[in-house]
């Protein structure tokens, strides 16, 4: 081999050489923050759904009905005026008054507790009213009234309710980062009240500290958010083009932090379904017209199959 000849070569040796033991290059800034946010939308998703699976979360609830005003007897028995699905067959008789006054009379065999002790009769507190619901427990299951305006509903809780234990997970689009948007936050000098429908048909009013407006795909889009007290995070209950099909009909819900310098982050991918889509015994509000968009949002939680 001529010596010029065998030079390149080595050369070209010791530079392949090098090249393999060059420490890979660092990914790309834009690459490592998205990875990052997914890794993190991941971790959100198994909080979330370690809260349904909680004993006492959305999908413990087993029973549900309306409360008639006057006295009802309450057990698992048939021959009730409500029937819930398990404990004694008698558990006792609740009273709804006509000034909405609530107590419930134990049956004398019945064994039921409300805060571990047996009673004879105890008033009943809703969860409009502070320190309630009270609940009326036979063991590991639980009885409670609830109210919605002025419609009153009991409600029937069990740790090993037939919701929780199909439960496997919450279906949802593919994560995309594009759906995280800085939406423009306009203050309302005053909070207005917006009046939102239940899935019960109820009426509920809420207080709205302002408007957060995006732009996507060229056009302009609006959200009213709740807001139960001043410091209190931004609730988003909203509909899209995906609603019905896709995603739930009545809307899903959405959660942002309180504003900074004039933006509100609305991320797309963390819009959930709200309980009644999880379980049919429970009660909540729908997306009201301000927030149905002309947009379909491919983010965020898909129909969960309900149990039946």
């Amino acid at each position: 081999m001529k010596p010029f000849i065998r030079l390149v070569s080595l050369a070209a040796v010791s530079l392949a050489l090098a090249a393999c033991s060059r420490a890979p290059e660092a990914p790309a800034p834009q690459a490592q923050d998205d990875a990052d946010y997914l890794a993190s939308i991941e971790q959100w998703r198994e909080a979330r759904e370690t809260r349904l699976r909680d004993p006492d979360g959305w999908l413990s609830f087993a029973g549900s009905g309306q409360v008639s005003p006057g006295a009802q007897r309450v057990g698992s028995g048939p021959d009730n005026a409500i029937v819930v699905p398990g404990g004694p067959g008698h558990w006792g008789v609740l009273h709804l008054e006509a000034d909405g006054t609530l107590r419930f009379d134990a049956a004398s065999d019945a064994g039921v507790t409300v805060n571990g002790q047996a009673f004879d009769t105890v008033p009943l507190l809703t969860q409009r009213d502070e320190g309630g619901p009270t609940s009326v427990h036979a063991g590991d299951l639980r009885f409670y009234v609830v109210r919605t305006a002025e419609v009153y509903g009991w409600r029937f809780r069990d740790p090993a309710s037939p919701s929780l234990e199909a439960f496997r997970g919450v279906p949802h689009f593919p994560v995309d980062p594009a759906w995280r948007i800085d939406a423009q936050w306009e203050a309302f000098p005053e909070p207005q009240e917006l009046q939102l429908v239940t899935s019960n048909g109820t009426l509920d009013t809420v207080r709205v500290p302002g408007r957060a407006t995006f732009e996507r795909d060229g056009r302009q889009y609006a959200l009213l958010p709740v807001q139960e007290k001043e410091d209190d995070e931004l609730f988003f209950i909203l509909g899209d083009r995906s609603s019905g099909k896709d995603t739930y009909g009545g809307g899903r819900f959405l959660y942002a932090a309180l504003p900074k310098d004039g933006i509100v982050e609305l991320d797309f991918n963390k819009a959930i379904n709200p309980p009644c889509a999880l379980n049919g015994h429970v009660v909540c509000p729908l997306a009201p017209p301000e927030n149905r968009l002309d947009l379909r949002i491919d983010a965020g939680e898909t129909t969960y199959p309900l149990v039946k």
